[in-house]
């Protein structure tokens, strides 16, 4: 079936409510193709041309044209576009013509590596080209990695092996690395918050090891369209770039459809879920034969829309059940590597599955994908969306408005998605929580000079100094030691995590281990009572065992889920920077933040019923991070109780909403951020808003929220009165993470409060 006739079908369909609120027509472009500076090695050209991949498209000859002029290259292209080539050609026709060079590939996933393995292989094989290549990363067998460290001239692997197995062990690797001519980063912009920060120490730690072994690689990158492409990739490696954007590859045309869920209760501004609504368009998009990927939030989400989908497709479709499945992280890696075959071989119609399939692994031409949900940033949304249409056929691409400021502010301004430049990607690799760690790493590879901070910042000498401090440290003839206590410290850094331990889920009833969960989630999603789905199945967690960072669960059939309730408490370390923006003093500084999870509620499956609330006993969370607050207008207290409107009420949705918009801003998700509003703060002695980043340390976000604050309560204001609801909802003020039941809230007063912010 035609993409073009499965619009007008759906609007057909009895479940159809107006719910298509704009749609974006992507005209098909063709191909502008580019040349190169000096011909390539024979065997080489004639690959190309024999896959059909010459001549190259503009945006890959100048890549290839820069890489070879020794230039550090970052390539910011769209999905599908072939950024693959703008790396391969250079490295191997370098291969080919200079012998005993060496490459290293990294990409953020073992899936990715495997894909381009086969790239590699398809580039390779027509010619006969004979070159040395393989994978190494946790799944790769012992008794094979000798051999790849030997003879392997591209070695593809992932920032985590480099931290944990090739830089602790550099010396086994050291033909490898005095050759090693290039280094390539795919998937850049994956690289940003607390992951983005450690891989940038990474890095930092490779090109010391390369220089102790004399060679200097040549840098080149990758990336989805971000707003700070060159800032973004000389942050993340330390060295200069030359940017090659302007996308040569022919596309087919898009229909971008904007599908905001009809509102069942006006007064309250609730929507029908937007899971059912995803469940609705997959399950019609199937029945009619469309190869589709649709894209969730969160792994839960991903199996709760595979069940929905499969229990639909059982009663109206038998034949189709079965050619659907999730996918997800968390399950094993042979069980994705299978989904992916089955999707690639077409096997699979459909499948539902998290971010784990938003980057370039190839599962073949599909024609449609739904995001249920914005997904946190523009940059997010087109990888997402980019997965249909692969090809020079149209597609159809659907994002389902979920409830909540963000989406519903993009769901009434299209326009500001499809018009405005993409977002910044930040990280922080002079975070000293982060650094420390990776200087410790540093020292036990090869011993330190004090000189290095030229290589790893302006804290370096303040990590020194605190590791010395913990007796972690020691100094010998002018260089830094690691005590005789550290042993292997890469083990103890999860460069994926603010915490290097994790929970283990374990089946009670079998004593399988189920999954793995990250400490800082841990008292969100393993916590007693909770329900966490695993492949398709409901657990229901007995027990929390903290001492041995351990949840034990049991299958359970009860319809419902869990959520947790939290509160938050601030306090002020530092004051950086402070400004004035009409009137208004904001600041920016480090403060400390305690968490403590104190109950969750039951909510009955599809209604979001609240069956029940439960408290919990489980320990505070303090960490040290960097926040922006700012003051109140003096006048805005008296103002609203003239008014009979509630300050503190007014205060927290301000907050609330502030907080949801940031993400039209940065590049980073509402839960990489949290807030804390009080009438009166010990800390200054007047009402407050906080907005901080989630991490230790922070990550940027704050500092972001602090240069564009006026554009924040701008967006924040549009939200809140342009939203339909009376007294305040989901998607402009309250919160599903708010520990405090979304209690105090006024809409009204918040409006007020920006009101007298912007000065209107």
């Amino acid at each position: 079936m035609k993409i073009s006739t499965f619009l007008p079908r759906l609007k057909k369909l009895p479940a159809y409510r107006d719910q298509i609120v704009h749609i974006e027509r992507i005209a098909p472009r063709e191909a502008s193709y580019g040349e190169l500076d000096k011909p390539l090695h024979p065997a080489l050209q004639a690959s190309l041309e024999a896959n059909g991949l010459f001549p190259l498209y503009s945006h890959q000859a100048k890549a290839v044209n820069f890489v070879r002029s020794g230039k550090n290259v970052v390539v910011v292209t769209p999905t599908a576009s072939g950024k693959t080539l703008c790396y391969n050609i250079p490295v191997l026709d370098t291969i080919l013509t200079q012998k005993g060079c060496r490459a290293l590939y990294l990409f953020p996933t073992k899936a990715l590596a495997q894909d381009q393995l086969r790239s590699l292989r398809e580039l390779t094989i027509s010619q006969k080209i004979k070159l040395s290549y393989d994978t190494f990363d946790g799944d790769t067998p012992q008794n094979e990695r000798g051999a790849i460290k030997r003879s392997a001239e591209i070695v593809l692997s992932n920032p985590d092996m480099v931290h944990l197995g090739i830089l602790p062990n550099h010396s086994s690797w050291k033909e490898f690395l005095s050759r090693l001519r290039y280094i390539v980063i795919d998937e850049a912009h994956v690289y940003r918050g607390v992951f983005g920060s450690h891989v940038a120490d990474v890095v930092r730690r490779l090109k010391r090891i390369c220089a102790y072994y004399g060679s200097s690689p040549q840098f080149i990158l990758c990336t989805a369209t971000i707003a700070n492409p060159k800032e973004h990739v000389e942050r993340l490696t330390g060295l200069p770039f030359e940017v090659v954007s302007g996308d040569g590859s022919p596309h087919g045309g898009k229909e971008f459809v904007f599908w905001n869920p009809p509102l069942i209760d006006e007064a309250k501004s609730a929507r029908r879920s937007a899971n059912s609504e995803a469940t609705l368009l997959l399950t019609e998009l199937m029945r009619k034969g469309i190869r589709s990927l649709a894209f969730t939030r969160s792994r839960r989400l991903t199996e709760l829309i595979y069940m929905y989908v499969h229990d639909q497709l059982k009663k109206d479709a038998p034949s189709l059940a079965d050619k659907v499945k999730p996918y997800r992280a968390g399950y094993m890696p042979e069980d994705r590597r299978q989904i992916e075959r089955e999707l690639f071989d077409g096997k699979l119609l459909a499948a539902v599955a998290t971010t784990a399939l938003e980057l370039g692994v190839d599962i073949g031409d599909l024609d449609a994908t739904i995001l249920t949900g914005y997904p946190g940033s523009i940059a997010s949304t087109w990888q997402q969306a980019g997965r249909s249409g692969r090809g020079k056929e149209d597609s159809l691409s659907i994002l389902i408005g979920l409830d909540n400021p963000l989406d519903q502010y993009l769901m009434r301004y299209p326009e500001f998605f499809f018009g405005k430049s993409h977002e910044n990607a930040l990280i922080n690799p002079d975070n000293i929580h982060l650094l420390k760690p990776h200087v410790l790493c540093a020292a036990w590879e090869v011993p330190l000079a004090d000189s290095e901070s030229k290589l790893f910042g302006d804290n370096f000498s303040q990590a020194v100094s605190e590791l010395e401090r913990q007796g972690l440290l020691r100094k010998r003839r002018q260089r830094w030691y690691p005590a005789p206590s550290v042993v292997y410290p890469a083990e103890e850094i999860n460069i994926r995590s603010t915490s290097s331990h994790n929970y283990n889920l374990v089946d009670a009833t079998s004593g399988v281990l189920l999954e793995t969960i990250e400490e800082a989630n841990a008292f969100f999603q393993v916590h007693p009572g909770a329900i966490y789905l695993h492949q398709g199945e409901s657990y229901l967690v007995i027990k929390l065992d903290l001492g041995a960072r351990t949840a034990y669960a049991v299958r359970t059939d009860e319809p419902y889920y869990t959520q947790t309730k939290d509160l938050t408490d601030i306090s002020i370390v530092k004051t950086s920077l402070r400004k004035t923006v009409g009137g208004i003093g904001v600041y920016l500084g480090d403060v400390e933040v305690t968490t403590t999870v104190v109950g969750f509620k039951k909510k009955r499956i599809f209604t979001e019923e609240v069956l029940g609330e439960e408290p919990l006993d489980l320990p505070p969370h303090t960490f040290p991070t960097v926040s922006l607050w700012f003051d109140l207008p003096p006048q805005v207290e008296g103002k609203l109780a003239k008014q009979g409107l509630d300050f503190a009420g007014g205060l927290h949705a301000t907050e609330h909403a502030a907080i949801a918009l940031l993400p039209l801003f940065a590049l980073c998700d509402r839960n990489d951020i949290g807030g804390v509003s009080t009438p009166w703060h010990p800390d200054t002695g007047q009402p407050q808003i906080f907005i901080h980043d989630a991490y230790p340390g922070g990550i940027g976000i704050a500092e972001k929220g602090f240069d564009i604050i006026m554009d924040l309560w701008e967006a924040t204001l549009k939200a809140i009165t342009e939203c339909p609801c009376q007294d305040g909802c989901p998607a402009c003020i309250q919160s599903p993470k708010c520990g405090n039941n979304n209690e105090p809230l006024d809409k009204k007063a918040a409006r007020v409060i920006l009101e007298e912010l912007l000065g209107k």
